[in-house]
């Protein structure tokens, strides 16, 4: 089978962060310390052969840098300074843009600028949209929400735009399931994909891969703010699976306040969660900051652009969701209305910008990777038995 060579892959990775992967002469100290490899999927060091070769279709095509979590045992270890636990980072900011059909995601992560005004309009229009619609008769007296936009109204506009950014989510992943499974995509019955679902739901829950390297605290971290927004998510679900009545795509509702403040008791399982989500969020989050600021560790020694942005605007639609909280509870019309505009010209730009195209796609593509591995694994187990 003849082997296609890119002699520009090494330079297009570059417009995603790749600095030293030349500095690699394949020792084969990376691999070995790495806790998640194995003979059958051996990284960073044979991706990095893969970048220096220009061999493009097999980055593409391959899993492995799906399977890195970027726990950095692999950069602190290479003594070369080659940096290959940032490759594999950047292997997974690339392989985004080439499951983005539409193009976005490659100038998101090639193009600082493109990034900050893509957030920027966005926020803009939002803010324009909520002050243009807004009713024209507030309650000035208490901070009641539904007075200025009516719930009505903006859970339509939410649930427009949980359709688009479902579209494009979804076929995304599916360019992902494309790319990984190649010409097994149709080939292996539906009954082995349905049987391997659980790992689907359990890799997406428990991040337990991530758990097996050496620095678990980047576990926690990492799971603390994936569950904590999947947990704001699924619980916004239920609010309109069970057609309760709330107002917007908003922090608030994590904290369970509808206009009438205390509706539900403190201790109640949806107010609980909600708190759950919102701590485990602001730590997780926090931290990370914290730790690109200091540079503490291999993984926050080379932050990117998007990573900053991921997280910042991650921090302030937690810190923003909480002072609408407290504002509500003292009952201040005004502080609520207007910190209610500038949380969702924040939390819409994460929400548009970073779900399909960007860092948060990562949490789809990692768990259906490797839920694909064990098709093809239990696929060639069958295939064996009946050969």
């Amino acid at each position: 089978m003849s082997v296609k060579v890119d002699p520009n892959l090494m330079k297009d990775l570059e417009h995603f962060g790749l600095k030293d992967a030349k500095k690699c002469f394949h020792c084969g100290n990376c691999t070995a310390v790495c806790p998640l490899s194995t003979p059958e999927n051996p990284f960073p060091r044979r991706f990095m052969k893969y970048v220096q070769m220009g061999l493009t279709d097999r980055v593409l095509n391959s899993p492995e840098p799906w399977l890195c979590y970027y726990c950095g045992d692999c950069s602190t270890k290479c003594p070369r300074g080659a940096e290959p636990g940032e490759a594999m980072m950047v292997m997974r900011r690339w392989l985004t843009s080439k499951y983005d059909w539409t193009g976005f995601s490659r100038r998101f992560y090639t193009s600082e600028s493109f990034e900050i005004i893509a957030v920027t309009v966005v926020a803009i229009l939002v803010g324009l949209a909520l002050v243009l619609f807004r009713a024209s008769n507030p309650n000035m007296e208490h901070a009641f929400l539904n007075s200025v936009w009516p719930a009505p109204a903006i859970e339509i506009a939410d649930l427009i735009m949980a359709f688009i950014l479902t579209f494009f989510l979804l076929s995304n992943t599916y360019r992902c399931f494309r790319f990984v499974m190649g010409d097994l995509a149709f080939k292996v019955p539906l009954e082995i994909y349905a049987r391997q679902a659980k790992e689907l739901i359990v890799n997406f829950i428990t991040q337990r891969k991530f758990g097996e390297c050496t620095d678990r605290m980047q576990w926690v971290v990492h799971l603390l703010i994936m569950t904590g927004y999947s947990t704001a998510f699924l619980l916004v679900a239920v609010f309109l699976a069970g057609g309760i009545h709330v107002i917007g795509l908003s922090w608030e509702w994590l904290m369970f306040q509808r206009d009438i403040v205390g509706d539900y008791p403190i201790w109640h399982p949806w107010r609980l969660l909600g708190y759950y989500a919102t701590a485990a969020l602001l730590y997780g989050t926090t931290y990370a900051i914290i730790g690109r600021i200091k540079k503490s560790k291999a993984p926050y020694k080379n932050s990117h652009g998007t990573d900053w942005m991921f997280l910042i605007l991650l921090e302030l639609t937690t810190l923003t969701g909480i002072l609408i909280h407290f504002t509500r509870l003292l009952d201040w019309p005004m502080p609520t209305y207007v910190l209610y505009v500038v949380h969702l010209m924040v939390a819409v730009p994460m929400l548009v910008l970073e779900v399909p195209f960007a860092k948060w796609a990562h949490l789809a593509f990692r768990p259906v990777v490797l839920y694909l591995m064990k098709v093809k694994e239990a696929y060639a187990k069958t295939t064996e038995q009946l050969g």
